[in-house]
């Protein structure tokens, strides 16, 4: 493995940071949910986790931006630290394993360090700009991810979270042709679906709207793992938009068929 350097380094203490305070409100008794002006609910361990992240960087990188769900923008340095406190709050609150800590540094709009953790699962996954895309529970005791070498969309799994964006968006047929020319879907979910792309697990992922938190560490670990993220012209992934991860050898038919494109026969 590649040298650390002292951005990932502090990646990982931002993580363990993370997970010990998320787990310490996972599924207790008196956790406190509220609802956001978007319907969507944060949890006081949201917010915790993300004061305990801005608190560290504050202190170790006082010159770099911080973005976080929970509280934004502050600072204007090319630098950045996007910061998802709780991926998966709706896991979260009704006990479901499946939710991490999304950590990324970005230098201009590029993502130079990325941080899975998903502490309820005992998981980690991570990646630096040219050094690789790991799995691990530690930077000391990690194995290299590696995309699968599936090349038939008919062989292919697919991971997704849910139906609705797809139609919000007048892509819903396209979509549900792509789910019937794989050899298999499941709703894995949130960052779990794409970071089982970047393993291998899964040949398949994507989504069709994403914050920024959501998706800043992906595109990196997807990339480092051998394979691609980009929005659905095959372009970088923006603020907002849809992020679509891949194997990279299926790509270029994944996003013909998002886009409307023919849909390829599957063998008699």
């Amino acid at each position: 493995m590649a040298a650390f350097d002292d951005d990932l380094r502090l990646a990982h203490v931002l993580a363990d940071a993370a997970d010990d305070l998320s787990l310490r409100h996972f599924r207790s008794l008196d956790l406190k949910v509220d609802t956001k002006p978007d319907l969507t609910p944060v949890t006081e361990a949201d917010r915790a986790v993300e004061e305990t992240l801005r608190s560290v960087l504050s202190r170790a990188r006082p010159r770099d931006a911080v973005v976080g769900e929970e509280y934004g923008r502050t600072g204007h340095s090319a630098r950045c630290w996007v910061l998802d406190p709780i991926d998966g709050t709706k896991n979260y609150v009704r006990g479901v394993p499946v939710w991490a800590t999304l950590i990324a540094l970005l230098e201009g709009n590029q993502p130079v360090v990325g941080v899975v953790s998903a502490p309820a699962l005992n998981r980690r996954w991570w990646a630096s700009k040219g050094g690789g895309a790991w799995t691990g529970r530690s930077l000391t005791k990690a194995t290299r991810c590696q995309v699968s070498a599936v090349s038939r969309l008919e062989d292919a799994s697919l991971s997704f979270s849910s139906l609705t964006g797809w139609e919000e968006q007048g892509r819903l047929d396209y979509f549900l042709d792509l789910t019937r020319s794989v050899w298999r879907t499941r709703a894995y979910g949130d960052f779990w679906s794409h970071v089982m792309v970047a393993e291998g697990a899964v040949d398949l992922s994507m989504e069709p709207e994403l914050s920024l938190w959501d998706a800043a560490p992906l595109p990196l670990i997807l990339e480092e793992a051998g394979g691609r993220a980009t929005d659905l012209r095959g372009g970088p992934f923006t603020d907002g938009g849809p992020l679509v991860c891949s194997n990279g050898v299926l790509h270029d038919a994944v996003l013909t068929q998002l886009n409307g494109g023919p849909t390829p026969l599957r063998p008699v």
